[in-house]
């Protein structure tokens, strides 16, 4: 639906949604629900209690029973940055709502709006579609637009937090929906305000975004500019570095339709200069970047390789031959084997390079 809607509930609040169907749906609360598809390492859990969110009212429903709203809760999008126990114990809230627009623009910037259930990489591929850059390094990460400011996901040297104006959200707590700037989201490296003290509290329905008129392409990784020199590019347009970070990512990670997996399992792992610089004395050949702060970035890759885990399992859960940052479903594996394997990899890291790896899905 390519208009706004306006509805004001509690202090007048007032949030634009898209594809409200019936308003007068009654809530569907389902019970015993297999989550195996809606999560993409296809771990075999099921769902205690599950809602399809696809209009705000639902969640106004939802607060008003008090049974309900007293349960633990998930709050589910591509399900592509998270690891499931075998049963989920709790009110999973699957994120339905979809829509995506321009929405105004200014000297400097085009302002355009996803749902938080639109799937991220079709909305690049449609602001591509639009003549608007910005997301091309982003390309092909999986889950949805609702979800990227909790992870404040980032791939070749950028991060969704560059790019967000404002999104809105429906708190639990005080049954409001909320507009949310940028700082008040406090971004970090791959984290968010939404995986603390908003975790589970807020669940976001719309996310702004501010895309530059002036484009310049970000060619801080040198597999990218790579290609685009073997294709001949020298001047690259969105869609040209889109394209090459699509196929760079084909090449390296799997397909969650095909393998299990979660994406990056483990954050880059960020350091002193006098860490890096012991690192480099006995690995001259580690990689690192340099941060504006003075500290360094390690590839937790190239960290995890060189203890030996590339290709490796321990169960049904093991290591990308192609890829040590990403772990993958080999068979039928469960939550706990997945943690096991993290945990012997982060042991054996801290073992040997006194460096310790963070995991990026969240566990539950």
């Amino acid at each position: 639906m390519n208009m706004i809607v306006k509805q004001c509930w509690s202090l007048c609040s007032a949030i634009r949604v898209y594809n409200f169907g019936n308003m007068n749906m009654p809530l569907s609360v389902q019970k015993n629900i297999s989550l195996q598809s809606l999560n993409s390492f296809g771990i075999a859990a099921q769902a205690q209690f599950f809602v399809r969110i696809d209009n705000a009212a639902q969640l106004f429903q939802l607060r008003d029973d008090a049974a309900l709203v007293a349960l633990p809760r998930l709050i589910l999008g591509g399900g592509s940055n998270l690891v499931l126990s075998d049963t989920v114990n709790a009110l999973v809230l699957h994120i339905g709502l979809t829509g995506k627009q321009i929405d105004s623009e200014d000297d400097h910037y085009v302002y355009v709006s996803a749902a938080a259930g639109e799937k991220w990489h079709d909305f690049v591929v449609w602001t591509l579609r639009q003549g608007l850059g910005g997301f091309e390094n982003l390309s092909l990460i999986p889950g949805t637009a609702g979800a990227a400011p909790i992870q404040n996901i980032g791939a070749y040297g950028v991060e969704i937090q560059e790019y967000i104006h404002h999104l809105t959200a429906f708190d639990f707590l005080t049954g409001e929906i909320v507009s949310l700037s940028k700082s008040d989201c406090q971004f970090a490296y791959r984290d968010s305000i939404f995986k603390h003290a908003y975790k589970d509290r807020m669940v976001i329905l719309e996310v702004v975004f501010a895309l530059p008129k002036v484009w310049k392409a970000r060619l801080n990784y040198g597999d990218v500019a790579h290609l685009l020199a073997d294709r001949g590019i020298t001047q690259p347009s969105p869609t040209d570095v889109s394209d090459a970070i699509i196929k760079i990512r084909q090449s390296k990670l799997p397909d969650p339709a095909v393998i299990g997996n979660a994406g990056s399992f483990f954050k880059n792992p960020v350091v002193t200069k006098e860490l890096r610089d012991r690192l480099l004395a006995s690995y001259p050949d580690a990689v690192n970047y340099v941060q504006t702060d003075g500290l360094y970035k390690l590839a937790a890759g190239w960290l995890i390789e060189q203890c030996g885990w590339k290709g490796q399992s321990l169960g049904r859960a093991g290591v990308y031959s192609k890829q040590a940052l990403v772990l993958v479903n080999l068979g039928g594996a469960t939550g706990a084997d997945v943690r096991n394997l993290a945990q012997r990899i982060q042991g054996d890291v801290l073992q040997k390079f006194n460096v310790i790896l963070e995991v990026e899905p969240v566990f539950f």
